[in-house]
């Protein structure tokens, strides 16, 4: 597995770490997971940003 070194602010990090705590998993798994989640909603909104301009431009050619 790669390793990403970032920089944040100490008050986010102890954030991360509070949550990453009391759902007993790593920092590394909660930002993973949130990674994830982010890149999924993207290919979401990506989707239906796509199926609008289809049927708009559908509308457009009848």
């Amino acid at each position: 597995m790669a390793r990403v070194l970032i920089s944040m602010p100490e008050e986010f990090l102890n954030k991360i770490d509070q949550v990453a705590d009391g759902e007993n998993r790593s920092r590394s798994e909660l930002i993973r997971e949130a990674l994830r989640t982010y890149i999924y909603k993207q290919k979401v909104r990506e989707s239906t940003t796509a199926g609008k301009n289809a049927e708009l431009l559908e509308s457009l050619l009848q």
